[in-house]
């Protein structure tokens, strides 16, 4: 599936809301560092469009970014559950 930033923006269910100068730059990024490649498709418009896939280091680096935010999210929600008492 083409990385959107309306696709981004739906299944967070509109937490999330990415500018597409943003989103952009971000995948050439991520391409450069050898976490994603490209191929290039024909979109449902039927337009020239670039279609992009993790590479295996981008598969490994998500499992570890997946990872640390989960730890992270857990931490932040222990905190937030805190009584004044316990802080």
């Amino acid at each position: 599936m083409k990385p959107d930033a309306r696709r981004i923006q739906q299944v967070s269910e509109e937490a999330l809301q990415i500018q597409q100068g943003s989103l952009y730059p971000a995948l050439y990024r991520l391409e450069r560092q050898g976490y994603l490649t490209h191929e290039w498709g024909e979109s449902e418009n039927g337009l020239k469009a670039k279609y992009y896939r993790l590479t295996a280091a981008g598969r490994r680096r998500f499992k570890e970014e997946t990872e640390y935010w989960q730890r992270f999210s857990d931490a932040i929600g222990l905190a937030l559950k805190a009584v004044p008492e316990d802080v």
